[in-house]
């Protein structure tokens, strides 16, 4: 096999958990191979780059291996070259308008800020 849908490949190396979500990334334009645009058919080879925004952060990757079954996690980080910058640290990575445990209620105040801030 030299080739395969991208769609297919994102799901087979555990990028995505369905292979619907991985085609859905596709449509919503989440994914890029080579620097364009991917549709859920758009083929990969190996040496192609692909760039997926998921979870909250950007991915790119190389393809080492064509695969369209899903394999185990060992076998499908072979196939596969991670160029991603390290994910942000646990500190930054806590969402907006959160409180940290232990603090109590929030008061009016405090109430009123965390709406703008969720309101934008």
């Amino acid at each position: 096999m030299t080739e395969t849908r991208v769609d297919k490949w994102l799901w087979a190396v555990r990028v995505t958990k369905t292979r619907s979500l991985a085609t859905t990334a596709c449509q919503a334009g989440h994914v890029d191979v080579n620097e364009k645009p991917a549709k859920p058919a758009t083929k990969v080879t190996e040496g192609d780059r692909v760039t997926v925004r998921h979870g909250g952060r950007e991915r790119r990757l190389e393809v080492v291996r064509v695969i369209e079954k899903r394999v185990g996690a060992a076998i499908a980080a072979e196939c596969l070259i991670d160029h991603s910058p390290p994910p942000p640290d646990a500190e930054h990575a806590a969402p907006a308008g959160t409180r940290d445990r232990g603090t109590g209620r929030p008061t009016k105040r405090d109430r009123r800020a965390l709406d703008r801030l969720r309101r934008g």
